[in-house]
């Protein structure tokens, strides 16, 4: 039976978090529990954490998980951070919610440092499970239309994506799977690694490696994208 724990990947966030150096402002865009706050505070107590959350319900429940909190709309209000402020900034199973996705990675870009990381994990619409369902046609199951994901995600698209928004602008430092649908933890966890691309969730650590003048927000018009 399938841990659906491993969906939100903590081993993975703690592997990609541990061997990062100077982190002084780490930020979670839909802190949620404040689950991958924690796992930054392990291994880096001396950097100061954010929680960014929709809600006052749920920020309410990151008193004490984080140092500052705001309530924000990430698809229509601007970050509350100076330009190039933040080390790292996470958005974990929260990206597929959102369709101002050129609106969130500008805010996002703007608000890293040059040298800076995004980590992101998303559900994987090219996973295992997915690809099976579409031969057999059925919807994937990250991409149903009775649900609350209206953006889907693999590593090819990303990489499109990034590369055609902003391009240069990014570096892929890690890319990781978490969960493999419908095996057992102790087994999910070797496939996942082995095949991320086949993997429930998948993580992207990307990079920042150039200065950054608006790229992603001027895309859908410079790209003709019907779009508001």
């Amino acid at each position: 039976r399938s841990d659906q724990s491993e969906t939100y990947g903590p081993h993975v966030v703690e592997d990609l978090v541990r061997g990062l150096n100077d982190l002084r402002v780490v930020v979670d865009l839909g802190a949620g529990s404040g689950r991958d706050l924690g796992i930054v505070r392990k291994h880096h107590p001396q950097a100061r954490l954010i929680a960014v959350e929709g809600g006052k319900e749920y920020a309410s429940g990151l008193a004490g998980k984080a140092d500052d909190i705001y309530v924000a709309d990430i698809e229509r209000e601007p970050l509350p951070f100076t330009d190039g402020q933040a080390d790292l900034i996470m958005a974990n199973q929260v990206l597929e919610h959102t369709k101002g996705i050129f609106w969130i990675f500008h805010q996002v870009t703007r608000s890293l440092k040059l040298g800076g990381y995004f980590l992101f994990g998303v559900p994987n619409i090219c996973s295992l499970h997915n690809r099976l369902l579409l031969m057999i046609g059925k919807q994937p199951t990250q991409h149903k239309l009775c649900s609350a994901h209206v953006r889907p995600f693999s590593k090819v698209d990303t990489l499109a994506f990034l590369n055609a928004c902003f391009p240069g602008g990014y570096e892929l430092v890690q890319f990781r799977g978490a969960q493999f649908y419908p095996f057992p933890r102790s087994a999910a966890r070797v496939l996942a690694n082995a095949l991320p691309t086949f993997a429930f969730t998948i993580f992207f650590m990307i990079r920042k490696v150039r200065n950054y003048q608006d790229e992603f927000v001027t895309y859908p018009g410079r790209a003709s994208l019907e779009t508001n």
